[in-house]
């Protein structure tokens, strides 16, 4: 079985929503991972109930770089999150902090 969660979303936006909401958690998900896969590898891993997933696919971007021996093109990667609604009263402690 392919690693469904890539690691956590922390960003200010999603800091913003998970205090306005704290029943919301983001992840940066396998590309091709569906919602039943993320919903499964959520509840294997921080043994907690989700009740509803909404995700998103990012392309990546195309990004020049100058050095010192020319200029280089690349792409950023492309990435999928997912945004995940936990049953009430349930959380995930992403940091550790006991």
């Amino acid at each position: 079985m392919r690693n469904v969660l890539i690691r956590p979303l922390i960003t200010e936006k999603m800091t913003e929503i998970s205090e306005r909401e704290t029943d919301k958690y983001g992840f940066v998900v396998d590309y091709n991972a569906n919602k039943i896969e993320i919903i499964k590898a959520i509840k294997e891993k921080f043994n907690v109930d989700v009740v509803d997933v909404n995700t998103m696919k990012y392309k990546g971007k195309t990004r020049t770089q100058f050095t010192r021996k020319g200029r280089f093109t690349g792409k950023t990667p492309r990435y999928k999150k997912a945004i995940v609604k936990l049953k009430e009263g349930q959380s995930i402690d992403l940091f550790g902090e006991a």
